[in-house]
């Protein structure tokens, strides 16, 4: 069992491939986020001083783990945000639907502050994959740099 990891990178050619853990799903999520930002930049020296809501909706589970990521990326992309922490709350199941409330905690990007990693251009479907175990989820996903 993973349980002192959060995520863990992967051997992969040209993009970044990323496996979190969780003891349940919604922790494995956060820590996908937390796994995708490190990825970026120094998560150490993000000041989680700014909460966010977020909420996503999807058809199953792989398509939630991709919108989570997506909306965090775009976030990113037009209000320069930056998340060091997460929340998810229990997911909320529909008859066609999952939905995921979640807050994120982080701050503004500043080039002084946030050094410059790799940018993630976007969440693939490729590889994508969620095994669940006795008390352990596991996220598999490539993040396209």
């Amino acid at each position: 069992m993973h349980r002192n990891k959060k995520f863990k990178f992967l051997e992969h050619t040209a993009d970044v491939y990323i496996a979190s853990y969780g003891k349940n799903i919604e922790e494995a999520f956060e820590n996908a986020a937390s796994a995708m930002f490190e990825v970026m930049t120094n998560t150490k020296k993000i000041n989680p001083s700014f909460e966010e809501s977020i909420t996503v909706e999807a058809k199953d589970e792989l398509a939630l783990l991709y919108n989570w990521l997506e909306a965090l990326l775009v976030n990113f992309e037009i209000k320069n945000m930056l998340y060091s922490k997460f929340k998810i709350f229990p997911f909320k199941k529909n008859p066609d639907s999952l939905i995921i409330e979640a807050k994120a905690w982080g701050e503004l990007f500043d080039p002084k502050k946030h050094t410059q990693k790799v940018g993630v251009k976007a969440v693939t479907y490729h590889r994508m994959e969620i095994i669940k175990k006795r008390n352990e989820v596991i996220l598999e996903f490539i993040l396209d740099i």
